[in-house]
């Protein structure tokens, strides 16, 4: 069974694009961070299509930490120069986040703490509540 589930980080913001026939795709590298710390990191290619392409691009961003599940595939091409090339590629099937949404204008991933939600009313004499 080709399956694969990798947890990271994106190195860029992720760009959309479209296929001659009109497929959306786009691909990234994901920094994987190894089983021990004294390790380097991994950076597989990742591919999405289709609609977990277009989720990818509009709510991903450079350094979200993110779950990716799919299969590894393998391609030869010629380059330019007219030497054979094999490329390793993750297909994704299905991409989530692995952390919190980040809060905007800062320029990292800091998250903010829940706070009060709007709309209700603290209880007053709260401590008198059996819960």
């Amino acid at each position: 069974m080709n399956m694969v589930v990798l947890v990271g980080r994106t190195t860029t913001d992720i760009e959309l694009k479209t296929t001659p026939n009109g497929v959306s795709v786009a691909s990234f590298v994901l920094a994987v961070d190894r089983r021990t710390k004294e390790d380097a990191a991994d950076f597989p290619t990742v591919v999405a299509w289709r609609q977990t392409a277009e989720f990818a691009s509009k709510y991903i961003q450079k350094g979200r930490k993110i779950v990716v599940q799919g299969e590894i595939r393998t391609r030869n091409y010629e380059d330019r120069d007219g030497k054979k090339r094999k490329v390793t590629e993750i297909h994704a099937t299905n991409i989530e986040f692995a952390d919190s949404k980040p809060t905007t204008g800062s320029g990292n991933n800091a998250t903010t703490a829940p706070g009060p939600a709007e709309g209700f009313d603290e209880i007053p004499g709260d401590e008198d509540l059996p819960f």
